[in-house]
C-alpha cells in the first residue's frame, strides 16, 4: 500500500475493486454501531478509533481481507470464528465467506465495552 495514503477513502481507492464494497460495508456497520468513531490510518491500515483508541482495523490483501477487532474480542468469540482463519489479532475472510454483520456487531460492541472499562 502506498505510504502516501492518509485517509480511509484513499486506502479504499487503492484496493481491488471487488473488495471495496465489503470493506465499505464493515466501515458503515461499525460507524452505525459507534457513531462517535474517528477515521484514521494507523499502521498503514484503515482504523476506526473510539475514545482515542483503535477500535478496529480492516485491510485487503491479494486473496483475502482482514478484520482486527482486538485480541480480546477474538478470544471471546473464538467458537463463532472457527470457520475463519484467525491469529491473535486478525480474522481473515473472503468474498465467498464474508463476516456476518451480527458477528461484526458482537465483536465491535465487545471491544467497546472493554475500552469503556479502560482495559489495556
Amino acid at each position: 500500500m502506498d505510504d502516501k495514503v492518509t485517509t480511509i477513502d484513499d486506502y479504499l481507492d487503492g484496493v481491488d475493486a471487488a473488495f471495496r464494497p465489503e470493506l465499505e460495508r464493515i466501515r458503515s456497520l461499525v460507524t452505525e454501531l459507534v457513531p462517535s468513531v474517528e477515521e484514521t490510518i494507523s499502521y498503514r491500515m484503515p482504523t476506526l478509533k473510539y475514545k482515542n483508541r483503535a477500535l478496529v482495523f480492516f485491510t485487503a490483501s491479494k486473496k483475502h481481507m482482514s478484520f482486527y477487532p482486538s485480541s480480546w474480542a477474538i478470544a471471546e468469540f473464538e467458537d463463532r470464528l472457527a470457520e475463519y482463519r484467525t491469529s491473535e489479532h486478525a480474522i481473515r475472510f473472503t468474498l465467498e465467506k464474508p463476516l456476518p454483520s451480527d458477528l461484526i456487531e458482537d465483536l465491535v460492541l465487545f471491544h467497546v465495552r472493554q475500552i469503556d472499562a479502560d482495559r489495556s
